[in-house]
């Protein structure tokens, strides 16, 4: 009898399983083999993954996709849990700032990047305008500086409200009894949040830190309409790498291969991130 209610998911899980799977199973068939149009596909074995890993723009796509998630991670997890320490706790405030911020949320990625193009432009957009006003040169298709920290701005902006939702969630979760008893101990606020916020938080910033981690390595539709992955090759990451070679490039096989490349990197680094963070969650929870 307690197995039941897995029954009732069963059908479920088994439809999700053949969905990912079965494309699982043909790109992995594709990376064996060269695949180019009009010609007979033959089986090439290791060659397109070793033919992808020592190209140079796949290398510097990585580069610049391992400090882009570096910086995305280090700026909206912390932006995020402070500004859900901010909100407030009740009152009609609390549903202001729930619908303010799920209104980027809410907006499609392509849109997005739409949004921000408008934003940019060089003789309508209000970046420019701000920025001639105090006296620096903006262009975000010209200059590699610009569109870099353009695409940075475009996602904290997108993302770090729902790592502030997810904090939130996880502050009104945590009893009041546990700040009473810190207040009685007399701690003081750093100490408070050091041993009663940030343990009881542990789970919640797990997720928010992989979530975050994943979708920062999946980015493709914001930069692609802001900068077409320009100037150069300055906003061009692993996603717009793997598009261009199967897509662009019409290389089935080595497009293939660099996604199984892409996915095995995310599937790791994402491994090893909770490995991390579980471990820090317990030392800090054995200090306490």
């Amino acid at each position: 009898m307690k197995q039941r209610p897995w029954l009732f998911l069963l059908p479920a899980l088994l439809l999700v399983s053949i969905s990912a799977f079965i494309p699982l199973m043909t790109v992995m068939n594709y990376s064996q083999l060269t695949l180019l149009p009009g010609t007979q596909p033959y089986f090439a074995g290791l060659e397109n993954f070793v033919a992808i890993l020592q190209d140079p723009a796949f290398q510097g796509a990585l580069g610049r996709q391992f400090l882009f998630s570096f910086l995305v991670l280090i700026t909206e997890i912390p932006l995020g849990l402070a500004l859900a320490l901010c909100m407030p706790k009740d009152g009609p405030g609390v549903g202001v700032s729930l619908v303010l911020l799920g209104i980027p949320l809410l907006i499609p990625w392509n849109v997005v990047g739409i949004i921000w193009r408008v934003f940019t432009r060089s003789d309508i957009g209000v970046l420019p305008e701000v920025f001639d006003w105090v006296g620096v040169t903006y262009n975000v298709s010209q200059f590699t500086g610009d569109a870099w920290w353009t695409v940075l701005a475009m996602d904290i902006w997108h993302w770090t409200p729902l790592v502030v939702l997810i904090c939130y969630a996880g502050l009104q979760a945590i009893p009041e009894e546990f700040y009473m008893a810190a207040k009685i101990d007399r701690a003081s606020p750093w100490k408070t949040f050091r041993y009663v916020t940030l343990p009881n938080l542990r789970g919640v910033l797990i997720i928010a830190v992989l979530l975050r981690l994943m979708d920062s390595f999946k980015i493709y539709a914001e930069p692609f309409v802001l900068t077409g992955g320009g100037p150069g090759s300055a906003t061009t990451f692993l996603s717009t790498y793997t598009s261009r070679m199967a897509i662009g490039g019409f290389q089935m096989g080595r497009g293939a291969a660099t996604s199984l490349i892409y996915f095995f990197i995310v599937i790791l680094l994402s491994f090893v991130v909770y490995i991390i963070m579980l471990n820090l969650g317990q030392g800090a929870g054995n200090d306490s």
